[in-house]
C-alpha cells in the first residue's frame, strides 16, 4: 500500500539511535530539524455517539466536556488556546523548533466544512505552528472533509488520527462507539494518497479481550499500513461509566507487567516504517481512578524498553507482510 508520508521521511533509520521502536519524537526531529511539540486544542466539538445521532452518552471511557451540546468555537479562541499551550510548553522544554496544533477532544471533523476550514486555517496561521493534527472518528470524514484536509496538507504537515481502538465488534459495542471496524478500513482507503499522515488510535486492555484478540488488532494495524499508531492502555477516569464500574469493582484493568508485555508483543508485529506516536496513555491525577501506574510515564517507557532489550527484539521482529 502507498504511504502518505512525504518521500524520504519514511526511510529515516530510527535504529541508528539505538531505539527499539520508531518514536514520533525522532520522526518530528528528522522532519523539522529540531524538537516539535503538540499543543492540544478543544474546539468545542461533540461526537455522533454522544449527541443522539448514532447513540447517547459517548464512549464509556471518555470524560469529555464537549458531550454537552456542541458550540461553535470562535477563531480567536483557537489562537488563545495555542498561545497558552505554547507558553506552558516553553516553560517545560527548551529549544523547541515549532508546534503542531492538535485538535484533540471529541470528533474534530464533525461539522460543516466551512467551519472546519476556519478553525484549521486559524491554527495554521499562528507563526509558531508548523503543522496540524486532527483527532476524529473513522465514520466522520466525508469526501468534502478529506478534500479540505488534503488541500491543507499540500502546504503544511497534517496528521489525521482515527479512533480505531480495536477490530472487535463486541469491544466496540462495549465502548458505545456506534461504529465498527469496516468504518476504519473505509476511512483509511479513502485517505490514502492524499498527502496527509494517517494515524490510528488503539486501546489495549479492553475487558474480555484476550491476548490473541489484541494481537489480531496488531496484525490488522500492520495490514492497513498506517503511517503511525498511538497505543494506549485502558484507564478509568471520574464521571464516566467505566470509572463507575472500576470504582465498584465490576471491571478490572490490565496490570502494569501484563501491559508492558502486551505492548511489546503488539509493536513487534508492526512494520519498521510505522511511527509509534505513544506507547501508553495517562490522565490528570485529579481525574484518574485507575490504574495509578499509568501516571509513571517515564518508568513505564523504561520498562517497555527493558522488555525489548531482554527479549533481543524490536519493532518489526514479528511483522509478517500481507500477501
Amino acid at each position: 500500500m502507498q504511504s502518505s508520508i512525504p518521500p524520504g521521511h519514511d526511510h529515516f533509520d530510527w535504529r541508528l539511535d539505538g531505539a527499539f521502536y520508531f518514536p514520533y519524537s525522532a520522526y518530528l526531529r528528522n522532519r523539522f530539524g529540531g524538537r516539535v511539540q503538540r499543543v492540544s486544542i478543544n474546539a468545542g466539538f461533540t461526537c455522533p455517539n454522544a449527541d443522539g445521532t448514532l447513540a447517547k452518552g459517548g464512549c464509556n471511557f471518555c470524560n469529555n466536556p464537549s458531550f454537552s451540546p456542541s458550540r461553535r468555537t470562535r477563531r480567536y479562541e483557537i489562537r488563545e488556546q495555542i498561545d497558552r499551550g505554547i507558553e506552558a510548553l516553553k516553560r517545560r522544554y527548551t529549544n523547541i523548533k515549532g508546534f503542531i496544533a492538535y485538535f484533540q477532544p471529541a470528533t474534530n471533523t464533525y461539522a460543516d466544512v466551512d467551519h472546519l476550514r476556519a478553525l484549521y486555517e486559524e491554527s495554521l496561521s499562528h507563526p509558531e505552528v508548523v503543522g496540524l493534527a486532527i483527532g476524529t472518528r473513522p465514520d466522520c470524514v466525508g469526501e468534502d472533509v478529506l478534500d479540505l484536509i488534503s488541500e491543507l496538507a499540500q502546504q503544511r504537515y497534517v496528521s489525521v488520527e482515527y479512533g480505531m481502538q480495536t477490530i472487535h465488534a463486541e469491544s466496540l459495542d462495549w465502548m458505545n462507539r456506534a461504529h465498527y471496524h469496516d468504518s476504519m478500513i473505509d476511512a483509511v482507503e479513502r485517505s490514502r494518497g492524499r498527502g496527509f499522515e494517517i494515524s490510528g488510535h488503539v486501546i489495549l486492555g479492553i475487558p474480555r479481550e484476550s491476548h490473541a484478540d489484541m494481537m489480531e488488532t496488531a496484525v490488522e494495524v500492520a495490514r492497513l499500513n498506517l503511517d503511525a499508531v498511538k497505543i494506549h492502555n485502558l484507564y478509568a477516569v471520574k464521571n464516566t461509566r467505566l470509572g463507575d464500574e472500576v470504582a465498584a469493582g465490576e471491571v478490572e484493568l490490565m496490570p502494569r507487567d501484563e501491559y508492558v508485555q502486551t505492548v511489546v508483543d503488539f509493536i513487534e508485529r508492526l512494520p519498521e516504517t510505522m511511527i509509534i506516536e505513544r506507547v501508553s496513555g495517562e490522565a490528570p491525577p485529579a481525574y484518574l481512578i485507575a490504574p495509578e501506574w499509568c501516571l509513571q510515564k517515564s518508568s513505564l517507557r523504561h520498562a517497555i524498553e527493558q522488555e525489548f532489550k531482554q527479549r533481543g527484539t524490536r519493532q518489526g521482529s514479528r511483522y509478517v507482510a500481507s500477501p
